[in-house]
């Protein structure tokens, strides 16, 4: 079931996304989704430069598919801010709306005239939020804030993969993505200030010090240990560099699998392998190594699901390791009927993925693709 949008939570509201790429679209996307009116502000010489960017040689109306995935269901307007004339009517856009995202690098709109100070004098009820690499200040404030650099910078490269790996990177835009969803709650928790008070704010993040919140539990760990010694890798299945054994992934008979957490005593007993019952819960970390090339031995005589089939009934965590193709023909995947699709304004269609929030028992799904450059400049920049 879908919802009503004059229903949903942010209904009325209008938001001006100034971003590109993918950290703050996807913040304005999300404020889409629950309902706000959401207006791109773009430059007329091609527009965000994520229309041009081509994964796949992938295309949904011209533009490049990605674009589409966290643009869609929001309009466009063409302005160029360095054109007085440009400016002006988009000031004129500002001063009625609510939110504002920018992701540009420090300095840059206040140079132009839409830093927090002339905007907030312009429009005090108006939540002004802004997205850098690094924050605003130190030697890394003017380095490009993109995702695999700072997971680079950041350890979290480090982190990934077993000891004898390099550095290993997710393979998605993670940080971005985590940083969308802490602007979105300060967006959020301005807002309801705004209502108490009717006073705006300002909400800034960065892709670092996303990256800081998301490693948390492994960054605690080193900070206080007082060796101030870098995480130990595990030689093979390390998922977690302060996870005692058996905790990561291993090769079964016939594919992958996951185990988290699990006594060694009772692993031991429904693997039937005594080798495990010889190592003392004690020494699930100091000897992990050793540990998980015994468990990884015992797991590679069987396939997958009859390791699935004794493991799960006895409440240990586990799971297969999925490919695409397998997870997306799952009946997991369709009971959360994740999937809708997007056409555009001349019927072209591609499916993507819905808003993974739920709002009075009903799923957030909007069929409008990312608009066409401008294509609403005539009616929302008028004067």
């Amino acid at each position: 079931m879908t919802p009503d949008t004059t229903a949903l939570p942010l209904a009325g509201l209008r938001v001006l996304d100034f971003a590109q790429f993918l950290a703050g679209p996807v913040a304005a996307l999300r404020l889409s989704d629950l309902g706000a009116e959401v207006i791109k502000v773009e430059r007329p010489q091609g527009g965000d430069l994520c229309r041009s960017m081509v994964v796949n040689d992938q295309r949904l109306g011209g533009d490049s598919l990605v674009f589409h995935t966290f643009n869609r269901g929001k309009k466009s307007v063409a302005a160029d801010l360095k054109q007085p004339a440009d400016l002006d009517r988009v000031r004129a856009l500002v001063a009625g709306a609510d939110v504002m995202i920018h992701n540009f690098r420090p300095g840059v709109m206040e140079r132009i005239g839409l830093g927090f100070a002339e905007v907030q004098a312009l429009n005090p009820r108006l939540v002004y939020g802004s997205v850098t690499g690094y924050g605003t200040s130190g030697p890394w404030r003017d380095k490009p804030g993109q995702d695999l650099l700072v997971q680079a910078l950041s350890g979290i490269a480090w982190l990934n993969g077993n000891a004898a790996d390099g550095p290993v990177p997710t393979g998605f835009a993670m940080l971005d993505v985590a940083t969308a969803g802490h602007l979105v709650q300060g967006i959020l928790a301005c807002l309801v200030r705004r209502g108490i008070t009717g006073r705006g704010g300002l909400v800034e993040v960065d892709l670092m010090s996303a990256a800081l919140d998301m490693t948390f539990e492994q960054l605690t760990c080193f900070l206080n240990d007082d060796s101030g010694a870098a995480p130990m890798r595990h030689a093979q299945g390390n998922a977690n560099p302060y996870q005692p054994a058996p905790y990561g992934v291993y090769r079964a008979g016939d594919g992958w699998m996951a185990l988290a957490m699990a006594p060694l005593a009772r692993l031991a007993e429904l693997l039937d392998a005594p080798r495990i019952a010889a190592f003392p819960q004690d020494d699930a970390f100091a000897r992990l190594d050793e540990i998980k090339a015994v468990v990884g031995e015992v797991l590679a005589t069987r396939p997958v699901q009859h390791w699935l089939d004794i493991l799960e009934p006895a409440g240990i965590w586990c799971a297969p390791v999925l490919d695409w193709p397998a997870f997306t023909r799952s009946e997991g995947f369709a009971a959360l009927d994740p999937v809708q699709t997007i056409r555009t304004a001349e019927g072209d269609e591609a499916r993507t993925t819905r808003c993974p929030i739920r709002i009075d028992g009903s799923t957030l799904q909007n069929p409008a693709a990312a608009p066409a450059l401008g294509a609403d400049t005539d009616a929302l920049l008028t004067g």
